[in-house]
């Protein structure tokens, strides 16, 4: 399959190496034109506010709101959480807005308040996840349609809606492949 990675800004090649690691085709998204044949598509952790203004300049914004109405599975991590949100505090940043969410930005603090935390994802199975944030954002309300998967300190981090998903932390800075192998099966599923 191919798996396209927005390449605009951020942790691009980390998912890269996942995706070839689980045998799939990783293409860079920095065009319209690089859409045209992908299965689903990751938006990376990074700065969301420039991968917004970025997705403007590009002409990148409104082909990928069309294409996740459409269908496309989506995986948001950190700042992709950010934008596939519809609604952000405090916010008015360009966003993709395609998830029934409200997140609040850097809500875990700044960049010197990066941590890790082992949590069991029932999703995933009984062995604990290593959960890697940076600078992390969380959804603080879930409308309709919406399915919270994990949540820390009351705080949801892992969700999905319909073809989306998302993750607070940064799935692609560990060894373990699961969270992108359960984005996999939602693509294999469409």
């Amino acid at each position: 399959m191919k798996i396209g990675v927005l390449a605009l800004q951020g942790a691009v090649s980390e998912h890269c190496k996942v995706l070839n690691k689980l045998g799939h085709e990783a293409i860079n998204i920095v065009s319209q034109h690089d859409l045209f044949g992908i299965d689903g598509l990751i938006i990376p952790g990074g700065e969301s506010s420039t991968i917004g203004n970025l997705l403007v300049r590009y002409c990148l914004l409104n082909p990928i709101i069309e294409l996740g109405q459409n269908g496309l599975p989506i995986f948001g991590t950190c700042a992709g959480l950010i934008l596939l949100s519809k609604y952000i505090e405090k916010s008015n940043q360009h966003r993709l807005g395609l998830m029934d969410t409200h997140v609040i930005r850097n809500a875990f603090g700044r960049q010197f308040s990066c941590f890790e935390v082992n949590m069991p994802i029932p999703i995933l199975g009984s062995i604990p996840y290593n959960t890697v944030f940076i600078r992390a954002p969380y959804i603080d309300k879930v409308h309709e349609g919406v399915s919270v998967l994990l949540s820390y300190e009351n705080k949801v981090i892992f969700a999905e809606q319909n073809n989306f998903l998302v993750t607070a932390f940064h799935p692609e800075l560990t060894d373990d492949m699961r969270i992108h192998e359960y984005f996999i099966q939602k693509v294999v599923s469409r």
